[in-house]
């Protein structure tokens, strides 16, 4: 919330205090606050000027040529490029050498050849945001009153050097998110008494609205409060523009006198108002209910939105006219040929308003207060003073009633606590003094003796409910400084890794290794980014989403990966490996998600740089397969590693592709994740070339398995190497071969299988391929007989011949 110094100063004397120093003192006692900065900072010789003659430039079909009186003794020539400019017009001007907002420099110029003394400034030239900017002016300059002074001083006359105190008020401070909340903070802070001038409710009470309205409340519970005000014959104009300066320092853009009064009053006491156009209403009533089933309505954003049967809904008798406490209907909304206004101050229950801002996305002032809760003592007087304003402002005639429905206790809730209580949870050793002046400061009524006490809380600090409420507010106004610092007594015990620690720790370990770089990503993603899954995981949605596009946790790690990798090389960073180990979240058959921890990686550009003795070589589907079978093998596991090939991943290479599955004594296989090339479109969408991409589950490799590794001593004997060639079809694979070798081969001699020539091309007919494997035998109790390895190698071709069709070559 921003905050005027300025204003707040006209409830509580602030004089004497450096704005400043109310921030840093805030910021120690419970609301945070992010900064102090006054609009007008840095802004130099701009000041109000008066638009003498306004013609057309000669070489420009939207330049203006204008004379301006600044206040000097002649009157300055300026170029202007606004729409809006004319003629009789006070105007905001930068003088030669002046600076504006951003501390740009304006200096004298030529403006198509013609000589420009200054520029005509819009209110964003002076610091003002574009989206508080009245719509009128939005895409021109800023017309100020006719009584605006001639040659003064801009920040002086737009109060722009008010220092603007803005707070991060937490959710369980809501008091705080108004003038008067704020007030009544300082004035604990501070010791001080607020000053606040109260709307007096007599004049209202005592009359209804003489059938000029019909109130139905359907539910109490959900709408606990309700009260409805007349004011009729106003005249719909621009506000005046004091009250347009107060809501755009606020972050408020001012729309005309009757919104902008409502908003005002938001502002100054924390009640959300709407206004309704009372001619609008066919029926002349106000009901309020939950939605019916196939209703819609109309926002004043001109959405039409579908609603829920959890959603409030304002309704005329028949039809939805607002969604309560959040925003209003188009039908009903306030335009420039209104002339009879009804003012809506109420209260609603704050998690239906919820649930249904968050669902439309209407996050605005009054869904926020709405929330989070009101003051419900001043329901009625906001909705008073709105009233009185409009009639003033809008020159109106003030109907003096009110129609209410009320079922609200406003009896102050009796909170008891202990001296005890409070030292143990403090450390401190207060005496019952202390906390008495604590809530003589709160202005909370407070009765006890030296033990137990009793506080009496207003409706205005509805956060405060239990003991622990009463503690946390005698230490930020006693001073959370005060609070005397110990260091805890801990014995120091070496803990050191647990077992999944020290697996994930050496998984992560291996991969930078390998030359891989470690990166974090956001667990949190939109409805765009499920590709590359795993399996068909539901995504696990957030109920209350930061925004759509962190709105589900993620299924998996590669997706995430992609984006950096995507970000990485529009940079010119062509070669880049990556990994992560996080945790993704899906749901199951059982009513709560589940989460895993997951490895993903992903590899493009070159596995070797070019040098001046080899030239540069693209990653591939093999050296990608290298980096998993190294972190693999760097677990032990007792169980066999496949690699199997499939087109049945979407997003993958349907030729370059595998499923990762460990085979257990068994043959029972259990998926461990998937390797392989991402598909030409995916990785267009990217706008990546060939890029490689595995992911894998730790949590189901850490439940395999594992073998005890020992150190055997150095072989006494030698070995033996054969090579055998085979000619097999291309559906074979090199899992295939090596299986068949190993269980063809007797004894426990052979010791090692590499493949060391693949070759498909002339001489070899269509169809097939050529293998070449070296086979390395070894007996470590004696020497190998040239008959056994034979013996052993004619088992192995007489498989390869029968199991797999091979030619011996």
């Amino acid at each position: 919330m921003k905050v005027s110094y300025n204003w707040l100063n006209e409830f509580i004397d602030l004089a004497d205090l450096n704005p400043q120093d109310i921030g840093e003192r805030m910021s120690r006692t419970g609301i945070e606050v992010d900064g102090v900065n006054a609009l007008g900072t840095g802004l130099k010789k701009i000041v109000v000027g008066h638009v003498l003659t306004c013609e057309p430039h000669p070489d420009s079909d939207h330049l203006s040529i204008t004379t301006v009186e600044v206040g000097q003794e002649e009157p300055y020539q300026i170029v202007c490029g606004a729409p809006n400019v004319a003629a009789g017009q006070k105007v905001i001007v930068a003088l030669p050498n002046s600076r504006i907002a951003g501390n740009v420099k304006i200096k004298k110029g030529k403006m198509r050849g013609v000589v420009s003394q200054g520029m005509i400034c819009s209110l964003e030239e002076i610091g003002f945001s574009n989206s508080v900017v009245p719509k009128e002016y939005a895409d021109g300059i800023m017309i100020l009153p006719e009584d605006a002074p001639t040659g003064m001083d801009i920040v002086e006359y737009l109060k722009l050097d008010d220092p603007i105190i803005e707070l991060d008020i937490t959710p369980n401070r809501a008091d705080a998110l108004s003038m008067r909340g704020v007030a009544w903070e300082l004035a604990a802070v501070y010791n001080r008494q607020p000053n606040f001038d109260y709307t007096d409710l007599t004049k209202f009470e005592a009359n209804d609205l003489a059938g000029a309205i019909n109130l139905k409340v359907s539910d109490t519970t959900l709408v606990p409060e309700y009260n409805a005000f007349l004011v009729k014959n106003v005249t719909v104009e621009p506000s005046p523009l004091w009250l347009q300066l107060r809501l755009m320092a606020a972050g408020i853009r001012p729309i005309n006198n009757i919104v902008d009064i409502t908003n005002y009053v938001l502002l100054a006491n924390g009640q959300p108002l709407h206004a309704f156009d009372y001619d609008k209403l066919d029926n002349k009533v106000i009901e309020t209910r939950l939605a019916k089933a196939g209703e819609r309505i109309v926002t004043l954003d001109e959405v039409d939105r579908p609603l829920l049967d959890s959603d409030i809904v304002i309704t005329d008798g028949e039809k939805p006219i607002a969604l309560a406490g959040i925003m209003g209907g188009l039908d009903t909304e306030i335009d420039e040929n209104t002339t009879n206004v009804l003012i809506e101050a109420a209260n609603f229950e704050p998690i239906h308003i919820r649930k249904t801002a968050r669902r439309n996305g209407l996050h605005s002032e009054s869904s926020t207060r709405n929330e989070r809760g009101i003051n419900k003592a001043t329901i009625a007087e906001s909705g008073a003073f709105a009233a009185e304003m409009i009639a003033d402002l809008a020159k109106g005639q003030l109907v003096e009633g009110s129609e209410r429905v009320s079922a609200i206790d406003l009896t102050p809730i009796l909170v008891t606590s202990s001296l005890t209580y409070v030292d143990k949870r403090l450390g401190m050793n207060l005496s019952y003094a202390d906390i008495k002046q604590v809530f003589e400061q709160l202005q909370f009524e407070v009765s006890g003796d030296g033990d137990e006490f009793t506080v009496s809380v207003p409706a205005r600090r509805w956060d405060i409910l239990i003991q622990a409420d009463l503690v946390e507010e005698i230490a930020r106004i006693y001073g959370y400084d005060k609070i005397p610092s110990r260091l805890p007594s801990v014995n120091a015990q070496n803990m050191g890794l647990t077992d999944w620690q020290t697996f994930k720790r050496r998984t992560d370990n291996q991969m930078l290794a390998e030359g891989f770089n470690e990166v974090i990503a956001y667990s949190l993603i939109g409805d765009n980014q499920t590709t590359l899954e795993m399996d068909n995981a539901k995504p696990v949605a957030l109920d209350f989403p930061m925004s759509d596009d962190r709105r589900y946790m993620r299924t998996n790690l590669l997706s995430a990966l992609l984006e950096i990798v995507q970000y990485n090389v529009a940079r010119k960073i062509s070669d880049v490996a990556i990994f992560e180990t996080g945790r993704v979240f899906k749901w199951t058959d059982a009513q709560l998600p589940v989460d895993e921890t997951h490895l993903a990686a992903v590899w493009t550009g070159n596995a070797k740089a070019k040098t001046w003795n080899h030239p540069a070589k693209a990653v591939d589907f093999y050296d990608m397969k290298g980096i998993v079978e190294s972190v693999i093998d760097s677990f032990n596991l007792d169980v066999a590693v496949a690699f199997e090939a499939t087109s049945e991943l979407a997003d993958m290479h349907p030729g370059r592709t595998a499923r990762i599955y460990a085979i257990g004594q068994s043959d029972e296989r259990i998926e461990l994740g998937y390797i392989g090339q991402l598909h030409p479109s995916i990785a267009d969408q990217y706008d990546l070339k060939d890029t490689l991409v595995f992911e894998i589950s730790l949590d189901e490799i850490y439940a395999l398995p594992k073998v005890e590794v020992r150190q055997a001593p150095i072989a006494k004997f030698p070995g033996s190497d054969r090579d055998i060639a085979i000619l097999v079809s291309d559906q074979v694979t090199n899992a295939d071969v090596i299986k068949t070798i190993k269980n063809a081969s007797k004894g426990g001699i052979l010791v090692d299988i590499e493949i060391f020539d693949v070759y498909q091309g002339d001489n070899i007919e269509d169809g097939k391929k050529s293998l070449a494997y070296s086979l390395k035998y070894l007996n470590p109790q004696r020497t190998l007989t040239d008959e056994e390895v034979t013996n052993d190698v004619a088992r192995i071709t007489e498989a390869l011949t029968s199991e797999l069709s091979a030619e011996i070559r």
